[in-house]
C-alpha cells in the first residue's frame, strides 16, 4: 500500500489522537478514511489492541494483530512517554498545529497529564476537543472505569439482547464501543462544521452509557414514554420472541414480512388464508404475532433455502440466507461491490480489509496508509512539530520516545 495524498472530505484536517483499544481507534480510523491526517499517540509499549486478536502463527505480526489492523489504518504512529515532561512538551507542539484533539482516557487522568481542555485551548483557541467517556461527567459515576461489557449491562442492552436466553447475556460484538465510536465521529464532524461557520473551537463529550441508553431505548421506551406510564418499557414485537432466524429444509433463513401486503402475500403462499384477517390489520398482527411466527416456522421447514429466497424475491418480501463470519467474503453482493480489499502491508504481507463503506462522489474515502508499526512515524511527526533529528534522537536515546526502523 503506497502512501497517497488524502482526497477525502476531511483532507487538510489534522487530528491528534490519544485514544486506545476499540472505541476511539474505530472513530479516528473513519475520520482518517475521510481524509484527515490522524496522528496516533501511543505509549512506548503501544496500544493494548496490538496484542489482541488473531496473529500469524510464525509470530511475524507481533504488534499488528487482526483487530489492530482492522481499526488503525490511515494513521501515523508516534510512540512517546507522556509521563515525562519532554514527551508532553513534544505533543503540546503537535496540538498547537492541530484541528482536533480526541481521547478516551478518564478525565482526571488526562488532566493530570496536562492535556485537559483548558490547557490545550490556551495553545489552540479554536481547537475541537473531543472526549469519549464511560459516563457523563455531570453524574455520580463520572470517574468509574467503563468497558464494553459494563456499558452493555448498564444501558439495558444485555437485558434485551436475547429474549430466548434463561439469563441476561451480552451481544457477541463490542457493540457499545463501536456504537459510541460512531457517535464520536458524528460529534467531531458536527464540531468541525460549527468551527467552519464561526471560527470557534469547543469541548465535546460523548459518554458511553448515555449514548447506549439512547440507542437501546429508541424502540424500547414503550409505556414509560408517557407520564404517567402506560405500561412497561420494551417493544413488544421484539420482546415477545418469535422474530429470529428460522430453519428451512436445508439451512437457515431470516425472513421478515413487515407490511400488511407482505403478510397477506406470505399467508396466501403457505396456504393459511385463515390468518388473512390478522395479516391485514396492524394491531391484530401485533396482538397475534406469535401465531404468525409459528405458522412461518412450520412453513419454512417444508422448502429449501434457495426455494424460499426465490419465493421471497417473487413476493418482494425482505429475506436473506444466514451468513457466518467466514462466509462474508463470498457474499454475492459484497463481492460485487468490492467490499473486501486485499492490500500489501509492508510488515505483514497481504491483508484483507473492508473498504470504507460510505461513498462520496466528489471526495472519495480511501485507504491511503497501512496500520502502522509502533513508532513508525515518530521521526516524521516530531520533525513536523519542529524538532530536528538530533533532538528526536536524544528523546529516543533517553527513553522518552520510540521509533521503528527508518
Amino acid at each position: 500500500m503506497e502512501k497517497q495524498t488524502a482526497r477525502g472530505p476531511l483532507a487538510g484536517v489534522r487530528i491528534v489522537d490519544m485514544t486506545a483499544v476499540v472505541l476511539g481507534p474505530l472513530a479516528t480510523q473513519i475520520l482518517g478514511d475521510y481524509g484527515a491526517d490522524v496522528i496516533k499517540i501511543e505509549p512506548l509499549e503501544g496500544d493494548l489492541m496490538r496484542a489482541n486478536g488473531a496473529q500469524k502463527a510464525d509470530g511475524s505480526t507481533a504488534g499488528l494483530s487482526s483487530i489492530f489492523l482492522a481499526i488503525n489504518r490511515n494513521k501515523r504512529s508516534l510512540a512517546i512517554d507522556l509521563k515525562k515532561e519532554e514527551g508532553r512538551a513534544a505533543v503540546r507542539k503537535l496540538v498547537g498545529k492541530a484541528d482536533v484533539f480526541v481521547h478516551n482516557m478518564r478525565v482526571e487522568a488526562v488532566e493530570r497529564l496536562g492535556f485537559g481542555y483548558d490547557e490545550l485551548r490556551s495553545l489552540k483557541p479554536d481547537l475541537v476537543y473531543c472526549v469519549a467517556t464511560g459516563f457523563g461527567q455531570d453524574g455520580p459515576d463520572r470517574a468509574r472505569p467503563a468497558f464494553d461489557d459494563v456499558i452493555q449491562a448498564a444501558s439495558g442492552l444485555a437485558a434485551v439482547a436475547n429474549v430466548y436466553a434463561e439469563r441476561p447475556d451480552y451481544v457477541s460484538s463490542l457493540i457499545a464501543d463501536k456504537t459510541t465510536g460512531l457517535a464520536l465521529v458524528n460529534a467531531v464532524l458536527a464540531a468541525l462544521f460549527h468551527r467552519e461557520r464561526t471560527g470557534e473551537g469547543q469541548y465535546v463529550e460523548t459518554p458511553m452509557l448515555e449514548t447506549m441508553a439512547a440507542f437501546v431505548l429508541a424502540e424500547h421506551m414503550g409505556g414509560m414514554t408517557f407520564e404517567p406510564r402506560e405500561g412497561a418499557a420494551g417493544y413488544a414485537r421484539l420482546m415477545q420472541g418469535g422474530r429470529r432466524p428460522m430453519r428451512t429444509k436445508d439451512g437457515w433463513l431470516a425472513l421478515l414480512p413487515y407490511t400488511a401486503e407482505h403478510w397477506t402475500a406470505f399467508v396466501s403462499e403457505i396456504g393459511r388464508l385463515d390468518l388473512a384477517p390478522i395479516a391485514t390489520d396492524r394491531l391484530a398482527r401485533n396482538k397475534h404475532i406469535q401465531e404468525l411466527y409459528g405458522a412461518m416456522r412450520e412453513a419454512l421447514e417444508r422448502r429449501t433455502t434457495d426455494e424460499w429466497m426465490a419465493t421471497c424475491d417473487r413476493l418482494d418480501i425482505p429475506a436473506t440466507r444466514l451468513y457466518g463470519l467466514d462466509d462474508l467474503p463470498d457474499h454475492p453482493h459484497l463481492k460485487a461491490t468490492g467490499f473486501f480489499e486485499t492490500h500489501d502491508h509492508p510488515h505483514v504481507g497481504k491483508v484483507r480489509m473492508t473498504r470504507p463503506p460510505t461513498k462520496f462522489e466528489k471526495t472519495p474515502a480511501t485507504i491511503a496508509r497501512h496500520a502502522p508499526q509502533l513508532g513508525e512515524h515518530t521521526y516524521e511527526i516530531l520533525g513536523e512539530a519542529g524538532l530536528n533529528d538530533d533532538e528526536i534522537a536524544a528523546l529516543i536515546e533517553g527513553g522518552v520516545a520510540r521509533a521503528s526502523a527508518r
